[in-house]
């Protein structure tokens, strides 16, 4: 199978910026059909990006646009989108379960309608969106599902720094290895992929602030990179993993990443959370 996008159906979640803008847009540069779901319609002033942004740059970039407004939490609503994208484009061949929530407030400082909402976006959303997009897929000739999620990593400073949001995404990881198991048959690929270091994020930005963030990061763009070539191979023999994106890049041949860096240095980019190879939080 050529690795190409080219007339692909690709559901993107999370798409108006950051990681899911660049997922989007490297889609379209092969000319994809990106079906774009997010919250932000309307533009905020102190976050940029939306939905018609996003759109707009799908379609410069080569590709079909169809932008949803859809919350993820609202399962009602994810599966009006994903039944107006497979009409829109005669099917679903990919699913991104891109959306993320962040909150790294220590379990005394977390609201419970904070630890609700982590486990609604990050484990609620993508379910919803993979159970209504599954009659699509399952009829895909190369059907992929990848959750940006992390390795199950069970040392317990990882677990203990901040044990809400670690709840969350490793119950998204659970997810992949279910639907691996659970679709193995159809066949239908998960993954999960997660940046080695650091990504400007929205979400990082918003947490930590642009500059902090920048000096240690790389662009979201090698996210967008290793998912194309994740979602591009074929799905035989290509499910159930955690993948980093340096993994993805470095199997598909590509092992220069300075194109990527934000930070000074190769010295300066900090290692993401949950891996082996970054050092341990302090509990």
């Amino acid at each position: 199978m050529a690795p190409t996008l080219k007339d692909r159906v690709v559901v993107v979640t999370g798409a108006s910026r950051g990681i899911g803008r660049e997922i989007a847009v490297r889609a379209a540069a092969d000319g994809a059909n990106v079906a774009l779901l997010a919250k932000t319609e309307i533009p905020n002033p102190k976050i940029a990006g939306t939905l018609a942004e996003t759109a707009e740059a799908v379609r410069a970039a080569g590709g079909r646009a169809l932008p949803l407004v859809c919350d993820v939490r609202d399962a009602d609503a994810v599966q009006r989108a994903v039944t107006a994208a497979a009409e829109e484009f005669g099917g679903i061949d990919i699913v991104i379960n891109n959306a993320g929530a962040l909150d790294l407030r220590r379990t005394p400082q977390l609201p419970p309608k904070n630890f609700a909402r982590l486990l609604e976006i990050n484990v609620q959303g993508p379910f919803a969106v993979v159970q209504a997009a599954y009659p699509h897929l399952r009829r895909s000739t190369n059907a992929h599902i990848v959750n940006v999620s992390p390795p199950l990593n069970l040392e317990p400073s990882w677990l203990g720094a901040h044990t809400g949001h670690t709840v969350g995404k490793y119950a998204e990881s659970m997810l992949t290895l279910g639907w691996a198991a659970e679709f193995a048959s159809v066949p239908i690929a998960v993954n999960s992929l997660w940046p080695a270091t650091t990504v400007a994020s929205t979400g990082m930005m918003v947490a930590m602030g642009e500059d902090t963030v920048r000096a240690q990061a790389r662009h979201p763009r090698i996210m967008a990179d290793a998912v194309h070539a994740l979602v591009t191979r074929p799905t035989a023999g290509c499910s159930g993993h955690f993948y980093t994106d340096e993994d993805v890049l470095h199997e598909a041949g590509i092992d220069d990443l300075a194109q990527y860096r934000l930070a000074a240095r190769d010295e300066d980019l900090t290692g993401n959370f949950y891996l082996a190879s970054t050092p341990l939080p302090t509990v």
